[in-house]
Order: structure tokens, then C-alpha cells, then sequence
């Protein structure tokens, strides 16, 4: 249940849930003839352009994902873990494993194996019946990087977490049951804020090794670089609504895990 209500609740404090009761309450004035249907339409529109244009979603975003940026080389590990949320599995007519944006967590777990940081990948992540079947997202990892040139044999497969707290539980048996002591943890850099507190707060020696990154200096430096640029910025999209609507739902899962003693 608390799954499904952590999905579920966050829904409504999203930008276009706030957005839709917004709406919702404006045609029940508007019914009633209120004279305060402006009210909630104007804070509806309000959210809207703040929480999508770019000097907003880009600031919000940057505010997650520089937390973790590694200062030096990544030192080597007993084991590289990569979470799952990269992947979605065949199904008609997808012929094969696709890669979503997080996908970049396969190929960076794959690149810090192929340079020597550890000799094992734990791939962690299952599958939510009532958010569509399919393979787990450890099977998908797994033969992403087999195909990435990652033998079999060294890949440790975790196939029983639906959400990051499960993530680490999980990784943590799997780490006391091999003696491993130290991990690079590869996840994407907004998600890793979270990813280190869970795991730190669970006393495991996690290394963040962040990628899918959204925000770069040349998106920072974007709406400065010409009068056109900065115009285009303050312009409502649908990319810089999608990416602060992440962003929240990070700071809110932050925000459940402390309520819940997880950090």
C-alpha cells in the first residue's frame, strides 16, 4: 500500500496535478458564478510558466545534480551498482530492451567496468506488476551489458526492489553475503542526492559515481549566449515542465524518506 500511495499522492503536487485542481476548482466558481474564478486560474497559469521555462527548471535541476560531481578520479571499488529506471523491456512492438533517458546509467556502469574501478556489477531493480509487466529491470540491465561486452559471470543480478530504499536494503545483503565493502554507486545525478542518503544511512561505503546529467555549463550558459536564446527561454516548454516536474519529485521523495527515517 505504501507504494502505491507513495506513486499516487505526489501526483497532486506535481506542476500539472496543482495545475488540473487549479482548473478544476476555477469551473466550479465559474458554476457558481464566483466572482473569484480569476483567482485560481491565475495562480494555475502562475505554476505553468514557472515551472517551465528554462531559467527556472534549469536552476532547480542544477540544484540536485552538481551535489555529487566527483572532485577527483573515481577510485576503484569491490563492486560497481547500477539502479535500475533506465529500461524498458520488449514488448509489441519494441523488438528489444530500449533505453529511456536514465539510460545512461548502463553504459557509464559499463565504461567504469571495462576501466578496471571493479571487478562485479550489481544490477538492482525489479518490476511493478500494476505499472505494466514485463522482465525485471535487473534482466534488462543484464543483457544490456553482456551485449556491452560485460561477461555474465560477473554480473550480480538483484531483481526484488521497487524503489530506492529497496534498492539499497537489497545491495547491502548482497554486499555482507560476498565480503564486498565499497561500491561505486551509478545512478542518474538527480537521483543521487537520495541514492547517497539511503545508502549512507544504512552504513554502506557507497562512492557516487553520477551520470544523466540534464544540466551542463552550456545549458547554464545557454539563455546568455544571444537576445534570441534568453527570449526562447522564458518561453513555457514542454521539456523544461517535464524536467521541473522531476525535480520535485526528488525534493519530495527526499522529503517521504526523512518522514519515514530512511535518511
Amino acid at each position: 500500500m505504501f507504494l502505491f500511495l507513495s506513486k499516487l499522492i505526489p501526483l497532486f503536487f506535481y506542476p500539472l496535478g496543482s495545475i488540473n485542481l487549479l482548473l478544476i476548482i476555477a469551473l466550479g466558481l465559474w458554476w457558481i458564478k464566483s466572482k473569484w474564478t480569476p483567482v485560481p486560474i491565475a495562480l494555475a497559469l502562475t505554476i505553468l510558466f514557472l515551472t517551465s521555462n528554462a531559467w527556472t527548471s534549469n536552476w532547480l535541476a542544477q540544484s540536485l545534480e552538481w551535489q555529487n560531481i566527483p572532485k577527483t578520479e573515481l577510485p576503484t571499488a569491490d563492486v560497481i551498482a547500477i539502479l535500475g529506471g533506465g529500461t524498458r523491456s520488449p514488448a509489441y512492438p519494441r523488438p528489444d530492451v530500449d533505453l529511456t533517458d536514465a539510460g545512461d546509467r548502463v553504459w557509464y556502469g559499463a565504461n567504469l567496468y571495462r576501466a578496471g574501478k571493479a571487478p562485479k556489477i550489481i544490477v538492482s531493480g525489479g518490476r511493478i506488476g500494476w505499472k505494466g509487466s514485463g522482465s525485471p529491470e535487473s534482466d534488462d540491465l543484464t543483457k544490456l551489458l553482456v551485449k556491452m561486452g560485460v561477461p555474465q559471470a560477473d554480473i550480480i543480478p538483484e531483481a526484488n526492489s521497487f524503489n530506492t530504499r529497496d534498492n539499497a536494503v537489497n545491495i547491502q545483503k548482497i554486499l555482507t553475503e560476498r565480503g564486498f565493502n565499497s561500491i561505486l554507486l551509478v545512478t542518474s545525478a538527480m537521483h543521487m542526492p537520495r541514492s547517497m542518503a539511503i545508502f549512507h544511512k544504512l552504513g554502506i561505503n557507497a562512492i557516487a559515481a553520477p551520470t544523466d546529467y540534464r544540466i551542463s555549463q552550456l545549458e547554464i550558459d545557454q539563455p546568455n549566449r544571444q537576445t534570441e536564446s534568453a527570449i526562447l527561454s522564458f518561453i513555457p516548454s514542454d521539456e523544461y515542465f517535464s524536467q521541473t516536474t522531476q525535480v520535485i519529485r526528488e525534493y519530495i521523495g527526499i522529503l517521504v524518506y526523512k518522514l519515514r527515517g530512511w535518511l
